[in-house]
């Protein structure tokens, strides 16, 4: 726990602004990251990064815990890759694979198998190259850099929603034709282990759906982002009604016919290559599991009639 105390000439400054120049903190970007995962309070509250300090008001921040750069190892994990050039990759992560090492997590994680592939770039020595990350249990495509100036022009254009991400899901209730939600994701204040729509004190969050397919009770549905928030497509859909076929966090407790996890891939990844400005466009076909939990709600659906 990191604890600290507004100055005289803190007063009146922003919350992220003042945090940023903490010890262990390091950026404005860090400050705002952690306001936004809930991990910040400003004397007993969640307050949004916006908020001006007054002297005296007392800072509390839960850090994460952080491997040392001389943990990460390179481990022979055989992640498939579909783009690879000397800036940057595409990889395929599998269901059940943690993207970046964290709480729990020292190794067996993405980065740790793609280590030897010459990834880098980032302020975090955890999460050399990554770009965005996806959920353990979510299955698709995740883009990496290979050095520090791509890993800047990737992020800028991730800020600038020019990397066009979508993900197919599988969601209960009669989805319609198509839906926007706009509404800012946080870290959940009563259940810390997981995400919601937040009035005060979440981020900015904004998913396009469509839906492709009706199936019975069920729906097929592509979510297009606009923002990369901590489960951010399986809280929108819990918070409109529709919440993810699978998902033992925010699935409401419906039935997931054996699949084991959230039916949530993300199959689509295109954007212009941020040193040659060459379009690139990527698919990733539905993994075995994802695909036959599909075929097996279609074949309910035709059951039923």
């Amino acid at each position: 726990m990191l604890r600290v105390t507004a100055s005289s000439d803190d007063a009146g400054s922003r919350l992220d602004a003042v945090l940023a120049r903490a010890p262990g903190i390091g950026s404005r970007v860090e400050a705002q990251r952690l306001i936004g995962d809930g991990a910040v309070r400003v004397n007993g509250e969640v307050r949004a990064k916006r908020h001006a300090l007054a002297r005296g008001d007392v800072i509390e921040v839960t850090l994460p815990v952080r491997a040392t750069p001389g943990e990460l190892r390179p481990e022979d994990l055989a992640v498939p890759v579909v783009f690879a050039d000397e800036y940057l990759l595409v990889v395929d992560k599998p269901a059940g694979m943690v993207t970046h090492p964290s709480r729990g997590h020292a190794t067996g994680t993405l980065v740790h198998g793609l280590l030897g592939g010459g990834i880098a770039g980032g302020d975090d020595p955890e999460r050399p190259g990554i770009v965005h990350r996806l959920d353990r249990d979510t299955s698709g495509l995740v883009l990496v850099a290979r050095d520090d100036r791509t890993h800047r022009r990737l992020g800028r254009m991730m800020r600038d929603r020019e990397i066009d991400r979508r993900y197919l899901a599988l969601v209960y209730g009669g989805f319609p034709p198509a839906l926007t939600v706009d509404r800012p994701v946080g870290r959940d204040p009563r259940r810390r282990t997981r995400q919601a729509v937040l009035a005060v004190g979440g981020r900015e969050a904004v998913t396009h759906f469509r839906r492709l397919e009706e199936i019975g009770p069920l729906a097929l549905v592509e979510a297009r982002l606009d923002t990369g928030r901590t489960h951010q497509v399986r809280v929108h859909l819990e918070n409109a009604g529709f919440p993810v076929l699978g998902d033992p966090v925010y699935g409401r407790g419906r039935p997931d016919h054996g699949l084991g996890r959230q039916f949530l891939h993300a199959y689509r990844l295109a954007f212009p290559h941020p040193v040659t400005g060459e379009a690139v466009a990527l698919e990733s076909p539905l993994p075995a599991d994802l695909a036959a939990a599909l075929a097996g709600a279609r074949a309910r659906s035709a059951e039923a009639g």
